[in-house]
């Protein structure tokens, strides 16, 4: 069959869709992938088509006042006629990147939403997704998050009613759902089971499990000896001025403990102090190093967090901004690691929540649990097979 993919160019998006087009392309598909230009080098290595995907600015600037829903507007019109001329029989598009869904629906073309993350609803009693709250461990605690529905609502509806507006500028029909930018034919959850809160899924709804994918890179070996590998893994998009990992160097310091970190090829604009047990590096596997690690310090951005569980490391989350502070409640809820909130960061705090989470054995054996899971639970091939159930079971045009 052919598929055509959207996905918003950061890492934590980019990656999971490149995850599942280089399964469909083994498949025996015909894929291609609408993207951002800075990964055109790894979607044609993986098989795929390329098509540069229109990058607007999604908040109003002085030079260009534009809202997130009229960027949709001007990407839809981009997209469409490369939709049109792939002629998928399916599309799958990331849950930022709407786009491809909208040319989809006015082409006819069945759609799927990607979600390389949690999931953004909550279920009746929950607290409010991205808050980074635990759910109620009692009657009480369930009544104050129920009295948080109807505002959380009210702000869906808003959203809804921008998405409607959009919709009708386009020719389409407006939606009654409230998330509706999320297909109700086929929606992916690119997150393991045992991280979502427990709930009834609706129909259509799938947690298939991670989609992991990285850029090639060289291998880099850790500092020499034989004491536990801590790895600090920064976020791609946040923390600029390397907060995280010069903490981690301060705080580990002396520690019995070996110390890997990444910079993620992002300047440094002040000189950085690395003690004996540690090693900094530009760039590196997390496949091939993760592995070998006993603890893993992340921002907690959802596929560092991923694919530390899925490689049997526990985890130290200091979340920094957006999601992060959910996925952080998660590995706490889970009980794959230790959470210390980023206004808390300290060389200090930061050295107890290390010796904490070395000094449980539960913290990583359960993420050895979720790694076991992840070896038989293969996401981007579970994906696959839903993107292409759906295909099928779409109507065939005369044409």
């Amino acid at each position: 069959m052919r598929v055509f993919l959207g996905a918003f160019g950061d890492p934590g998006h980019a990656f999971p869709m490149l995850a599942l087009g280089g399964r469909l392309v083994a498949r025996g598909h015909t894929v291609t992938f609408e993207t951002w230009t800075r990964w055109r080098e790894h979607v044609e290595a993986a098989g795929m088509r390329f098509v540069a995907a229109p990058e607007y600015p999604v908040f109003p600037t002085r030079e260009r006042p534009l809202k997130p829903y009229e960027a949709v507007v001007l990407a839809t019109a981009e997209t469409r006629p490369s939709v049109r001329s792939c002629a998928p029989d399916v599309v799958v598009h990331d849950i930022l990147t709407l786009a491809p869904a909208m040319a989809a629906e006015l082409e006819g073309v069945p759609v799927a939403t990607l979600i390389p993350h949690f999931h953004p609803s909550s279920a009746p009693g929950a607290p409010p997704y991205a808050l980074g709250a635990r759910p109620p461990r009692s009657a009480f605690g369930a009544s104050l998050w129920r009295a948080m529905e109807w505002p959380v609502e009210a702000g869906l509806r808003q959203g809804r009613a921008e998405l409607n507006e959009t919709r009708g500028r386009l020719g389409l029909p407006a939606v009654t759902r409230l998330h509706g930018g999320i297909s109700d034919r086929l929606c992916l959850i690119g997150t393991f089971p045992q991280l979502e809160y427990p709930r009834e899924w609706p129909a259509g709804v799938h947690v298939v499990g991670p989609l992991i994918w990285e850029p090639p890179s060289d291998d880099v070996e850790p500092p020499a000896g034989a004491d536990p590998l801590v790895l600090v893994a920064p976020s791609t998009a946040q923390d600029p001025a390397h907060r995280l990992v010069r903490t981690a160097l301060r705080a580990l310091d002396g520690e019995p403990v070996r110390v890997l970190a990444a910079t993620n090829r992002r300047p440094l604009h002040r000189p950085m102090r690395v003690p004996a047990n540690a090693k900094v590096c530009d760039w590196l596997s997390y496949g091939r190093t993760m592995p070998r690690c006993a603890l893993v310090i992340t921002h907690a951005g959802h596929g560092t967090l991923a694919r530390a569980l899925a490689s049997g490391c526990a985890v130290v989350a200091v979340p920094h901004s957006g999601d992060m502070g959910e996925n952080a409640a998660r590995v706490d809820w889970a009980g794959v690691g230790v959470r210390l909130p980023w206004r808390l960061l300290s060389p200090a705090t930061l050295r107890l929540a290390v010796r904490r989470a070395l000094g449980d054995p539960s913290l990583r054996a359960r993420a050895r649990e979720l790694s076991r899971w992840a070896a038989v639970h293969d996401g981007a091939d579970h994906a696959a097979v839903l993107v292409e159930q759906l295909a099928a079971s779409a109507p065939q045009s005369s044409g």
